[in-house]
């Protein structure tokens, strides 16, 4: 029997809004606020929005995707000298399998898992430190000037939400200095005989504040509010955006999560998702301006390190298998996955 779909606030939306962002970065608080306004009115209806108007490079962009090809068309035995389970801060090549949402379901996807690259010896954790780069020539130079990049357009975005909310503008990046955001650099591989319903990855939410989202073909499709499935093809020059756990909390549910999933590909398929976050030891509560009497918290306070470790841990084998032996323990207070998004699929596999 098919899962059945929870209802979501979101719309009936059968295509992702459209927001030029250009105006987040005027010199005009006017211009910004009404850019802000566009951007907040999206996440409220959909959770997942299209944005132009970034300003990322096209070479920058370029460059991540020819590294990208070249990485995952090495040998498995090259690729695994790389291998995640290797790394101190979670950093490294995923193979397939590797990553699982849905236990007894595997996602046909192998990875490159970049962090942000925190050198010093002091305050390491468990998901922040020194990134594990690969040998290939060029690949750490042309990865990381991506990764400053989207990390930069994520600042603007994160003041962005905090205009919409009517909040002052520093209200969320203050807390954004050296956090756990992650970039991944996923490869689907295309096969003809794989099954329609095949997943690429299966349905979730994400566990951040929003995902700065580039793919290079169709694939992801995301749950509307009438609990459908909604294909999001490409659209030239534009990113991919959607909230995550993170950001519903903060918002006090203003912006929900929304549930995603990747399915059959019709054809090879690169994607590179920025997860962004907040530094690892801020307290992610809804934020105090946006309450009152007649509008309660609806979200108890999390850590946000410890709960991008706590879902973490509960989804990499290397991992899982650290915390069975008692070698690892989930932090106090961890959620099980998918415990935010009122979009998110019950029993989905």
């Amino acid at each position: 029997m098919a899962p059945t779909p929870r209802i979501t606030p979101h719309s009936a939306f059968k295509t992702l809004p459209l927001v030029d962002i250009r105006g987040l970065f005027c010199p005009r608080l006017a211009d910004r606020i009404e850019a802000a306004s566009a951007l907040g009115a999206a996440a409220s209806q959909a959770g997942f929005l299209y944005v132009t108007g970034h300003g990322v490079d096209p070479q920058v962009i370029s460059r991540l995707k020819q590294r990208t090809v070249e990485y995952f068309a090495q040998p498995l035995e090259h690729k695994m000298q790389d291998y995640i389970g290797l790394s101190s801060n979670h950093s490294g090549y995923v193979p397939e399998g590797e990553e699982q949402f849905v236990e007894g379901s595997i996602d046909h996807k192998e990875a490159f898992d970049v962090g942000f690259d925190y050198l010093s010896l002091q305050g390491l954790r468990p998901m922040l430190g020194a990134n594990r780069w690969p040998g290939l020539p060029g690949f750490q130079e042309d990865v990381k000037a991506y990764y400053e990049a989207v990390f930069s357009l994520s600042l603007t975005l994160f003041r962005g939400f905090a205009l919409a909310l009517g909040l002052p503008e520093d209200a969320i990046s203050q807390h954004v200095t050296h956090p756990p955001s992650q970039l991944r650099l996923i490869h689907y591989p295309y096969s003809a005989q794989a099954p329609v319903d095949r997943p690429g990855i299966g349905a979730h939410t994400d566990y951040e504040c929003f995902t700065i989202l580039l793919p290079t073909a169709p694939g992801l499709e995301v749950l509307n509010g009438a609990g459908q499935w909604i294909d999001v093809p490409l659209v030239e020059g534009a990113f991919v955006i959607n909230i995550g756990d993170m950001m519903e909390v903060l918002s006090n549910g203003t912006y929900v999560a929304t549930a995603h999933r990747v399915r059959k590909v019709a054809q090879e398929r690169y994607s590179f998702p920025m997860f962004c976050a907040c530094d690892y030891d801020t307290v992610i509560a809804p934020i105090p301006q946006l309450l009152d009497p007649a509008v309660p918290s609806r979200y108890d306070p999390v850590s946000c390190g410890d709960h991008l470790y706590a879902q973490t841990l509960q989804t990499f084998r290397y991992l899982k298998q650290r915390v069975a032996s008692g070698e690892l323990k989930l932090p106090e207070d961890a959620k099980a996955l998918s415990s935010f998004g009122r979009a998110a699929m019950v029993g989905e596999s």
